[in-house]
């Protein structure tokens, strides 16, 4: 699939947003977070302009942006526009909650566990956005939904103990959190990539055209004599050396440089404010790239009558 930079941004944006959210939240809950005033300014502010951005990048992918309101009519069988009603309700909670926060320092326990929820919640419809395509395999499987939310919570995660630095917070619980998220989401990812590299389409040319039952099919003639919109939007292709280059790349800015920068900031104090701008900004870099070939290495059965063997 063309991998749209619109919906990178996107995808990768609102998932850390909506994780910082969830998480500042969830330990403020149980009481293992303050409701300083500074921290929770601070936190809102960059869990919210995240999702914010992420959602107004989105539009861009439309033929017509103006009329991107439409889509949430169809919640009723669209995830895409389930994802933008959960997206708009997230607000909700999420002003009420930061308002007590803000100005009184305290936790509103309702707001607060609704926000948990949506924010999670969001996160999970984007996923399933791409999970509900039978059309596409290699997004059409049981890592999807596991890997959108690990990926998202890894970089929350990351922004949390990057804040709790920030404001000197005393806990080293944002930081374990971090290393556990960026790790899980290491394994998940690990797990997807074994997945497409193994499994060989559960479609194939004899499959989409029913002729399979008499022998091999094969393409005799392109219905085509140039690239056109199919080709283009659904049968991009990458090389596999810039997959294993990029995937290299994923591994050492998404996971490995975020997890020692986070365990030499606990060792190091004195330097874990910058350790962890690395660690944010490295784990941004990674999940833009892990984002990219998520896109780049999907094939779409549409590819069957262009000649791909299997999809």
């Amino acid at each position: 699939m063309y991998p749209a930079y619109s919906v990178i941004f996107f995808t990768s944006a609102s998932g850390a947003g909506y994780a910082l959210l969830a998480l500042m939240n969830m330990l403020a809950l149980i009481g293992l977070l303050p409701a300083e005033r500074w921290f929770g300014i601070t936190g809102f502010l960059a869990g919210l302009t995240a999702i914010t951005a992420g959602l107004l990048s989105s539009t861009y992918h439309l033929g017509r942006p103006e009329r991107a309101w439409r889509a949430f009519s169809q919640w009723r069988s669209s995830w895409l526009s389930r994802e933008g009603v959960l997206a708009v309700a997230t607000y909700l909670p999420a002003g009420i909650t930061a308002l007590g926060w803000v100005f009184w320092e305290q936790i509103w326990w309702l707001p607060a566990v609704f926000l948990v929820a949506l924010a999670t919640t969001t996160i999970c419809a984007t996923a399933m956005i791409y999970a509900s395509l039978k059309t596409i395999r290699r997004w059409n499987n049981g890592w999807t939904l596991p890997n959108y939310l690990g990926m998202g919570f890894a970089s929350g995660g990351l922004w949390l103990c990057l804040l709790g630095s920030l404001f000197a917070l005393s806990s080293p619980l944002p930081a374990l959190l971090a290393i556990a998220f960026v790790a899980i989401a290491a394994g998940i990812k690990f797990g997807y990539w074994r997945f497409v590299d193994t499994d060989i389409g559960r479609s194939t040319a004899g499959s989409a055209t029913g002729l399979g039952r008499f022998g091999a099919v094969r393409l005799f003639a392109a219905p085509h004599t140039e690239e056109n919109y199919l080709l283009k939007e659904m049968g991009f292709k990458v090389a596999r050396k810039h997959v294993a280059t990029l995937r290299r790349i994923t591994w050492l800015c998404a996971f490995a440089i975020p997890l020692v920068a986070v365990i030499l900031a606990l060792l190091l104090p004195t330097l874990s404010l910058w350790l962890l701008i690395v660690a944010v900004l490295t784990n941004a870099l990674g999940t833009v790239t892990e984002r990219w070939l998520f896109f780049a290495e999907a094939r779409h059965v549409v590819t069957l009558y262009y000649g791909a063997e299997a999809a």
